[in-house]
Protein backbone atom coordinates (compact mmCIF):
# COMPACT_ATOMS: atom_id res chain seq x y z
CA UNK A 1 0.00 0.00 0.00
CA UNK A 2 1.19 3.36 -0.83
CA UNK A 3 2.18 6.15 1.63
CA UNK A 4 0.03 9.61 1.74
CA UNK A 5 1.78 12.43 2.69
CA UNK A 6 0.70 16.11 3.03
CA UNK A 7 2.81 18.64 0.77
CA UNK A 8 1.25 21.47 2.21
CA UNK A 9 -1.84 22.93 4.71
CA UNK A 10 -3.45 26.13 5.01
CA UNK A 11 -6.03 27.94 6.23
CA UNK A 12 -8.16 31.02 6.62
CA UNK A 13 -8.24 33.53 9.85
CA UNK A 14 -11.35 32.41 12.17
CA UNK A 15 -13.86 35.08 11.86
CA UNK A 16 -16.60 35.18 14.49
CA UNK A 17 -19.92 33.45 13.09
CA UNK A 18 -22.13 36.25 13.91
CA UNK A 19 -24.42 37.97 11.28
CA UNK A 20 -24.89 41.88 11.04
CA UNK A 21 -27.74 43.26 12.77
CA UNK A 22 -28.70 46.86 13.55
CA UNK A 23 -27.06 47.17 16.86
CA UNK A 24 -23.93 45.50 16.19
CA UNK A 25 -21.22 44.59 12.89
CA UNK A 26 -21.06 41.21 11.87
CA UNK A 27 -18.02 38.89 11.76
CA UNK A 28 -15.20 39.47 9.34
CA UNK A 29 -17.10 36.98 6.66
CA UNK A 30 -20.25 37.75 7.38
CA UNK A 31 -20.61 39.75 4.06
CA UNK A 32 -18.72 36.57 1.90
CA UNK A 33 -20.25 33.84 0.49
CA UNK A 34 -18.65 30.62 1.56
CA UNK A 35 -17.70 29.32 -1.75
CA UNK A 36 -15.96 32.81 -2.23
CA UNK A 37 -14.17 32.27 1.42
CA UNK A 38 -13.11 28.51 0.25
CA UNK A 39 -12.24 29.17 -2.99
CA UNK A 40 -9.48 32.29 -1.88
CA UNK A 41 -8.36 29.45 0.17
CA UNK A 42 -8.15 26.75 -2.47
CA UNK A 43 -6.46 29.45 -4.56
CA UNK A 44 -3.74 30.42 -2.11
CA UNK A 45 -2.92 26.32 -1.39
CA UNK A 46 -2.90 26.21 -5.28
CA UNK A 47 -0.76 29.78 -5.67
CA UNK A 48 1.88 28.73 -3.37
CA UNK A 49 2.70 25.34 -4.25
CA UNK A 50 4.54 23.99 -7.57
CA UNK A 51 1.85 22.03 -8.83
CA UNK A 52 0.00 22.22 -12.23
CA UNK A 53 -4.43 22.01 -10.19
CA UNK A 54 -5.20 20.12 -13.34
CA UNK A 55 -3.39 17.19 -11.65
CA UNK A 56 -5.46 17.02 -8.73
CA UNK A 57 -7.83 13.75 -9.26
CA UNK A 58 -10.69 15.00 -6.92
CA UNK A 59 -11.12 17.75 -3.83
CA UNK A 60 -12.91 16.49 -1.19
CA UNK A 61 -14.88 19.06 1.27
CA UNK A 62 -16.50 18.79 4.47
CA UNK A 63 -19.43 20.97 5.31
CA UNK A 64 -22.06 20.54 8.04
CA UNK A 65 -25.32 22.68 6.67
CA UNK A 66 -25.12 21.82 3.25
CA UNK A 67 -27.95 24.29 2.78
CA UNK A 68 -28.51 27.75 1.03
CA UNK A 69 -25.53 28.86 0.20
CA UNK A 70 -23.21 25.58 1.09
CA UNK A 71 -26.25 23.68 -1.01
CA UNK A 72 -23.51 22.95 -2.89
CA UNK A 73 -21.73 21.06 -4.20
CA UNK A 74 -19.64 23.77 -2.04
CA UNK A 75 -16.78 22.38 -2.93
CA UNK A 76 -17.22 22.40 -6.80
CA UNK A 77 -18.47 26.41 -7.00
CA UNK A 78 -15.26 27.14 -4.77
CA UNK A 79 -13.04 25.73 -7.06
CA UNK A 80 -14.11 26.66 -10.06
CA UNK A 81 -15.46 30.20 -8.38
CA UNK A 82 -11.23 30.66 -7.70
CA UNK A 83 -10.61 29.84 -11.53
CA UNK A 84 -9.62 26.31 -11.21
CA UNK A 85 -9.56 23.60 -13.45
CA UNK A 86 -13.50 22.73 -14.77
CA UNK A 87 -12.10 19.00 -15.35
CA UNK A 88 -11.60 18.77 -11.95
CA UNK A 89 -14.20 17.36 -9.86
CA UNK A 90 -15.06 17.86 -5.84
CA UNK A 91 -17.67 16.13 -3.58
CA UNK A 92 -19.04 17.41 -0.40
CA UNK A 93 -19.47 15.12 3.06
CA UNK A 94 -20.65 15.63 6.19
CA UNK A 95 -19.76 13.85 9.41
CA UNK A 96 -20.77 16.49 11.48
CA UNK A 97 -17.96 18.24 13.25
CA UNK A 98 -15.32 16.21 11.95
CA UNK A 99 -16.19 16.56 8.27
CA UNK A 100 -13.49 17.76 6.77
CA UNK A 101 -11.14 15.82 8.68
CA UNK A 102 -12.76 12.67 7.43
CA UNK A 103 -12.00 14.57 3.82
CA UNK A 104 -8.21 14.58 4.90
CA UNK A 105 -8.98 10.21 5.84
CA UNK A 106 -10.83 9.62 2.44
CA UNK A 107 -7.96 11.86 0.49
CA UNK A 108 -5.52 9.65 2.39
CA UNK A 109 -7.56 6.34 1.30
CA UNK A 110 -7.91 7.04 -1.99
CA UNK A 111 -4.02 7.81 -2.02
CA UNK A 112 -3.34 4.33 -0.30
CA UNK A 113 -5.30 2.12 -2.49
CA UNK A 114 -4.54 3.61 -5.76
CA UNK A 115 -7.38 5.58 -6.92
CA UNK A 116 -5.81 9.13 -6.24
CA UNK A 117 -2.75 10.62 -7.36
CA UNK A 118 -3.07 13.97 -5.50
CA UNK A 119 -6.09 14.92 -4.28
CA UNK A 120 -6.87 18.38 -2.36
CA UNK A 121 -8.98 17.81 1.19
CA UNK A 122 -10.41 20.79 3.36
CA UNK A 123 -14.11 22.07 4.76
CA UNK A 124 -15.90 25.44 5.27
CA UNK A 125 -18.93 26.82 7.14
CA UNK A 126 -19.93 30.19 7.21
CA UNK A 127 -21.96 30.28 10.56
CA UNK A 128 -22.54 33.98 10.21
CA UNK A 129 -24.87 33.11 6.39
CA UNK A 130 -26.24 29.56 7.35
CA UNK A 131 -26.66 29.28 10.65
CA UNK A 132 -26.65 26.09 12.36
CA UNK A 133 -29.70 24.18 12.51
CA UNK A 134 -30.81 25.69 8.94
CA UNK A 135 -31.15 22.12 7.46
CA UNK A 136 -33.19 21.28 9.98
CA UNK A 137 -36.48 23.88 9.37
CA UNK A 138 -38.16 23.14 12.82
CA UNK A 139 -38.29 18.92 12.02
CA UNK A 140 -37.28 16.27 13.43
CA UNK A 141 -33.93 14.77 12.55
CA UNK A 142 -34.17 10.95 14.34
CA UNK A 143 -37.18 9.27 13.36
CA UNK A 144 -39.72 7.67 15.59
CA UNK A 145 -37.05 4.62 16.00
CA UNK A 146 -34.21 6.51 17.21
CA UNK A 147 -36.77 8.44 19.59
CA UNK A 148 -38.22 5.56 21.03
CA UNK A 149 -34.95 4.09 21.38
CA UNK A 150 -33.38 6.65 23.13
CA UNK A 151 -36.72 7.73 25.08
CA UNK A 152 -36.92 10.32 27.16
CA UNK A 153 -35.65 11.72 24.13
CA UNK A 154 -31.97 12.85 22.98
CA UNK A 155 -30.31 15.90 23.93
CA UNK A 156 -28.46 18.95 23.04
CA UNK A 157 -24.92 18.49 23.20
CA UNK A 158 -24.66 21.40 25.66
CA UNK A 159 -26.39 19.12 28.14
CA UNK A 160 -23.48 16.28 26.58
CA UNK A 161 -20.99 18.91 27.97
CA UNK A 162 -22.94 18.57 31.76
CA UNK A 163 -22.89 15.01 31.62
CA UNK A 164 -19.81 14.49 31.17
CA UNK A 165 -18.62 17.32 33.39
CA UNK A 166 -20.51 15.04 36.19
CA UNK A 167 -19.25 11.96 34.58
CA UNK A 168 -15.41 12.84 35.09
CA UNK A 169 -15.46 15.12 38.09
CA UNK A 170 -14.72 18.20 36.37
CA UNK A 171 -15.89 21.53 37.94
CA UNK A 172 -16.33 24.80 37.16
CA UNK A 173 -13.41 26.41 37.87
CA UNK A 174 -11.10 23.63 36.06
CA UNK A 175 -13.20 24.18 32.76
CA UNK A 176 -12.59 27.99 33.00
CA UNK A 177 -9.02 27.65 33.86
CA UNK A 178 -8.46 25.40 30.37
CA UNK A 179 -10.33 28.27 28.66
CA UNK A 180 -8.63 30.69 29.67
CA UNK A 181 -5.60 28.70 28.41
CA UNK A 182 -6.96 28.19 24.80
CA UNK A 183 -7.42 31.92 24.60
CA UNK A 184 -3.81 32.52 25.88
CA UNK A 185 -2.15 29.75 24.22
CA UNK A 186 -3.71 30.85 20.74
CA UNK A 187 -2.35 34.75 21.42
CA UNK A 188 1.15 33.65 22.48
CA UNK A 189 1.43 30.86 19.35
CA UNK A 190 3.01 32.02 16.13
CA UNK A 191 0.00 31.05 13.75
CA UNK A 192 0.92 33.07 10.87
CA UNK A 193 2.52 30.12 8.88
CA UNK A 194 -0.35 28.30 8.79
CA UNK A 195 -2.66 31.62 7.41
CA UNK A 196 -3.50 32.83 4.08
CA UNK A 197 -5.09 36.07 3.64
CA UNK A 198 -8.67 36.87 2.53
CA UNK A 199 -9.86 39.69 0.62
CA UNK A 200 -13.82 40.47 1.38
CA UNK A 201 -15.16 42.84 -1.58
CA UNK A 202 -17.52 45.61 -0.75
CA UNK A 203 -20.24 46.60 -3.42
CA UNK A 204 -18.36 44.64 -6.25
CA UNK A 205 -15.10 46.11 -5.30
CA UNK A 206 -11.99 44.58 -3.51
CA UNK A 207 -12.17 45.39 -0.21
CA UNK A 208 -10.09 45.02 2.53
CA UNK A 209 -7.58 41.91 3.86
CA UNK A 210 -8.18 39.55 6.64
CA UNK A 211 -5.26 38.02 7.74
CA UNK A 212 -5.42 37.50 11.49
CA UNK A 213 -7.78 35.49 13.78
CA UNK A 214 -11.25 37.49 15.08
CA UNK A 215 -11.73 35.46 17.64
CA UNK A 216 -8.89 35.22 20.32
CA UNK A 217 -9.51 37.15 23.55
CA UNK A 218 -6.13 37.87 25.45
CA UNK A 219 -7.82 39.17 27.60
CA UNK A 220 -9.77 36.29 28.55
CA UNK A 221 -9.38 35.74 32.64
CA UNK A 222 -10.12 32.70 34.72
CA UNK A 223 -12.39 35.41 36.65
CA UNK A 224 -14.40 37.01 34.06
CA UNK A 225 -15.18 33.76 32.86
CA UNK A 226 -16.45 32.37 36.29
CA UNK A 227 -18.93 35.91 36.16
CA UNK A 228 -20.62 33.88 32.89
CA UNK A 229 -23.93 32.31 32.91
CA UNK A 230 -24.76 28.88 32.68
CA UNK A 231 -25.62 28.09 29.03
CA UNK A 232 -27.86 25.29 29.69
CA UNK A 233 -29.65 25.35 32.91
CA UNK A 234 -33.26 25.79 31.80
CA UNK A 235 -36.56 23.91 33.75
CA UNK A 236 -36.94 21.66 31.39
CA UNK A 237 -33.14 20.18 31.65
CA UNK A 238 -33.41 20.67 35.09
CA UNK A 239 -35.82 18.68 35.74
CA UNK A 240 -34.52 15.56 33.40
CA UNK A 241 -31.04 15.91 34.90
CA UNK A 242 -31.99 17.60 38.80
CA UNK A 243 -28.05 16.28 39.73
CA UNK A 244 -25.79 18.53 36.90
CA UNK A 245 -23.61 21.21 37.72
CA UNK A 246 -24.22 23.56 34.99
CA UNK A 247 -20.89 24.28 34.20
CA UNK A 248 -21.35 24.94 30.59
CA UNK A 249 -20.64 28.42 29.64
CA UNK A 250 -20.67 30.83 26.34
CA UNK A 251 -16.72 30.96 28.26
CA UNK A 252 -15.81 27.45 28.21
CA UNK A 253 -17.31 26.19 24.99
CA UNK A 254 -16.23 26.68 21.10
CA UNK A 255 -16.72 30.01 19.21
CA UNK A 256 -19.38 29.90 16.37
CA UNK A 257 -17.54 30.86 13.19
CA UNK A 258 -16.42 31.20 9.64
CA UNK A 259 -13.60 29.72 8.48
CA UNK A 260 -11.99 27.53 5.79
CA UNK A 261 -8.66 25.13 5.59
CA UNK A 262 -7.18 23.35 2.57
CA UNK A 263 -4.40 20.37 2.38
CA UNK A 264 -2.06 19.23 -0.73
CA UNK A 265 -2.18 15.38 -0.46
CA UNK A 266 0.05 13.02 -2.60
CA UNK A 267 1.25 9.90 -2.96
CA UNK A 268 4.61 9.62 -1.76
CA UNK A 269 5.98 8.99 -5.37
CA UNK A 270 4.05 11.49 -6.71
CA UNK A 271 5.46 13.73 -4.50
CA UNK A 272 8.83 13.16 -5.33
CA UNK A 273 8.20 13.11 -8.97
CA UNK A 274 6.91 16.52 -8.67
CA UNK A 275 10.09 17.30 -6.77
CA UNK A 276 7.83 18.58 -4.00
CA UNK A 277 8.25 18.27 -0.25
CA UNK A 278 6.44 15.75 1.72
CA UNK A 279 6.22 17.36 5.34
CA UNK A 280 4.44 14.59 7.02
CA UNK A 281 2.76 11.55 6.17
CA UNK A 282 -0.63 10.05 7.37
CA UNK A 283 0.05 7.30 9.48
CA UNK A 284 -2.64 5.74 10.53
CA UNK A 285 -6.67 6.73 10.96
CA UNK A 286 -9.58 5.36 12.78
CA UNK A 287 -13.65 6.31 13.54
CA UNK A 288 -15.35 5.10 16.44
CA UNK A 289 -18.93 5.96 18.22
CA UNK A 290 -20.37 6.01 21.76
CA UNK A 291 -23.49 6.58 23.47
CA UNK A 292 -25.32 9.18 21.90
CA UNK A 293 -26.17 10.91 24.95
CA UNK A 294 -23.10 11.85 26.41
CA UNK A 295 -22.38 12.09 23.02
CA UNK A 296 -19.00 14.27 22.73
CA UNK A 297 -16.78 10.83 24.61
CA UNK A 298 -16.63 10.02 21.10
CA UNK A 299 -13.17 10.58 20.89
CA UNK A 300 -11.71 7.90 23.74
CA UNK A 301 -13.26 5.05 21.65
CA UNK A 302 -11.34 6.69 18.51
CA UNK A 303 -8.09 7.30 19.57
CA UNK A 304 -8.29 3.67 21.44
CA UNK A 305 -8.93 2.01 17.93
CA UNK A 306 -6.03 4.08 16.54
CA UNK A 307 -4.01 2.58 19.04
CA UNK A 308 -4.81 -0.81 19.15
CA UNK A 309 -4.79 -0.39 15.33
CA UNK A 310 -0.50 0.93 15.38
CA UNK A 311 0.40 -0.27 19.07
CA UNK A 312 1.61 3.27 20.01
CA UNK A 313 0.92 4.57 23.24
CA UNK A 314 -0.34 8.35 24.25
CA UNK A 315 2.95 9.21 25.01
CA UNK A 316 4.81 8.80 22.33
CA UNK A 317 2.71 12.00 20.42
CA UNK A 318 4.29 15.18 20.87
CA UNK A 319 1.46 16.79 20.03
CA UNK A 320 -2.45 16.28 20.73
CA UNK A 321 -5.09 18.12 18.87
CA UNK A 322 -9.28 17.47 20.72
CA UNK A 323 -11.28 19.66 19.42
CA UNK A 324 -12.38 22.12 22.14
CA UNK A 325 -16.02 21.95 21.12
CA UNK A 326 -16.76 21.98 24.86
CA UNK A 327 -13.69 22.02 27.36
CA UNK A 328 -15.43 18.76 29.16
CA UNK A 329 -14.32 17.10 25.83
CA UNK A 330 -10.58 17.57 26.08
CA UNK A 331 -10.43 17.71 29.68
CA UNK A 332 -12.23 14.11 30.05
CA UNK A 333 -10.09 12.91 27.55
CA UNK A 334 -6.82 13.96 28.83
CA UNK A 335 -8.52 12.09 32.30
CA UNK A 336 -8.96 9.27 30.47
CA UNK A 337 -5.36 8.64 29.07
CA UNK A 338 -3.45 10.53 31.60
CA UNK A 339 -2.07 12.72 28.71
CA UNK A 340 0.24 15.44 29.19
CA UNK A 341 -1.60 18.47 29.07
CA UNK A 342 0.92 20.87 27.94
CA UNK A 343 0.85 18.40 25.10
CA UNK A 344 -2.64 19.03 24.49
CA UNK A 345 -4.28 21.37 22.03
CA UNK A 346 -0.82 23.67 22.68
CA UNK A 347 -1.28 26.42 20.16
CA UNK A 348 -4.71 27.04 21.16
CA UNK A 349 -8.49 25.37 20.41
CA UNK A 350 -11.45 25.96 19.20
CA UNK A 351 -12.62 27.50 22.85
CA UNK A 352 -10.15 30.45 21.10
CA UNK A 353 -10.06 29.66 17.41
CA UNK A 354 -13.62 29.03 16.63
CA UNK A 355 -15.58 26.14 15.38
CA UNK A 356 -16.66 26.30 12.08
CA UNK A 357 -18.20 23.03 11.90
CA UNK A 358 -16.98 21.72 8.54
CA UNK A 359 -13.87 23.41 8.26
CA UNK A 360 -12.96 22.38 11.81
CA UNK A 361 -11.07 19.09 11.18
CA UNK A 362 -8.82 20.55 8.10
CA UNK A 363 -7.87 23.83 10.51
CA UNK A 364 -6.53 21.41 13.67
CA UNK A 365 -4.60 19.57 10.82
CA UNK A 366 -3.12 22.71 9.67
CA UNK A 367 -2.56 23.69 13.36
CA UNK A 368 -1.09 20.41 14.50
CA UNK A 369 1.54 19.89 11.08
CA UNK A 370 2.84 23.49 11.39
CA UNK A 371 2.69 23.09 15.41
CA UNK A 372 5.23 20.08 14.77
CA UNK A 373 7.09 21.51 12.37
CA UNK A 374 7.83 24.56 14.80
CA UNK A 375 9.07 22.20 18.05
CA UNK A 376 10.69 19.69 16.37
CA UNK A 377 7.80 16.89 17.40
CA UNK A 378 7.66 13.68 15.04
CA UNK A 379 4.01 11.94 15.97
CA UNK A 380 0.51 14.01 15.84
CA UNK A 381 -2.62 13.15 16.74
CA UNK A 382 -5.76 14.19 16.23
CA UNK A 383 -9.61 13.14 17.22
CA UNK A 384 -12.60 14.96 17.64
CA UNK A 385 -16.50 14.45 18.64
CA UNK A 386 -19.18 14.53 16.24
CA UNK A 387 -22.94 14.74 16.74
CA UNK A 388 -24.57 11.54 17.47
CA UNK A 389 -21.32 10.29 19.44
CA UNK A 390 -19.17 9.75 16.64
CA UNK A 391 -15.29 10.55 16.42
CA UNK A 392 -12.30 10.31 13.80
CA UNK A 393 -8.84 9.82 15.16
CA UNK A 394 -6.03 10.37 12.50
CA UNK A 395 -2.24 10.05 13.46
CA UNK A 396 0.37 11.40 10.98
CA UNK A 397 4.08 11.72 11.58
CA UNK A 398 5.99 15.32 10.38
CA UNK A 399 8.45 13.83 8.06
Amino acid sequence: MRSAVIVDAVRSPMAKGRAPRADRPGGAFSTLHPAELLGQTLRALVDRNDVDPGEVDDVIVGCVSQVAEQAGPVGRWAWLGAGLPEHVPSTTIDRRCGSSQQAVDFAAMGIMTGVYDVVVAGGVESMSRVPMFTARQGRDPYGPSVNARYAPGLVPQGISSELISQRWGIDRHELDVFAARSHQAAATADLRAELVPISVPANGVPGRVVDADETIRPQTTVEALGELPSAFDQPEWRERFPDLGWHTTAGNSSQLSDGAAALLLMSEERASQLGLRARARIHAMAVASADPILMLTGPIPATEKVLERTGMAIDDFDHVEVNEAFAPVPLAWQRHFGADLEKLNPRGGAIALGHPLGASGARLMTTMLHGLEETGGRWGLQTMCEAGGMANATIIERL
